[in-house]
């Protein structure tokens, strides 16, 4: 790391802040991965509250999203023994502290929306 006056140090690429970093960044930033999360922390539970929440996902993408969330220990799954069976995902208390550390990112689209939209068109 190099020091820069009053600034913090730059962390190297290969180091283990930057690595963790940019593995976040890949696992939220995957397709329909955030408007999931998203869903859950607005408190969609049941598999057709997140299907009515995120527009255009398939059921079966979805369902590989959810998984993959309970994999990294973002969403949780809960099966209720009735008939018939209920499943119910929520966030863990990770997966809600990650949706609010975006939070700042969310925000920062908003107020940037308008140009981004314009630089997408052309």
């Amino acid at each position: 790391m190099t020091p820069r006056g009053d600034l913090p140090p730059v962390p190297q690429i290969d180091s283990v802040p930057c690595t963790v970093f940019q593995r976040t960044l890949e696992r939220v930033g995957q397709r329909w991965s955030g408007a999931v999360l998203f869903a859950a922390v607005a408190g969609a539970r049941r598999f057709g509250e997140y299907r009515r929440a995120v527009a255009g996902i398939s059921d079966r993408m979805l369902a590989l999203r959810l998984k993959e969330l309970e994999r990294d220990g973002f969403i949780e799954r809960e099966v209720i023994p009735s008939t018939p069976v209920q499943i119910l995902y929520r966030p863990t208390p990770a997966g809600a502290e990650l949706m609010a550390a975006l939070q700042p990112l969310a925000d920062w689209g908003q107020r940037h929306a308008p140009a981004l939209a314009e630089r997408e068109q052309q």
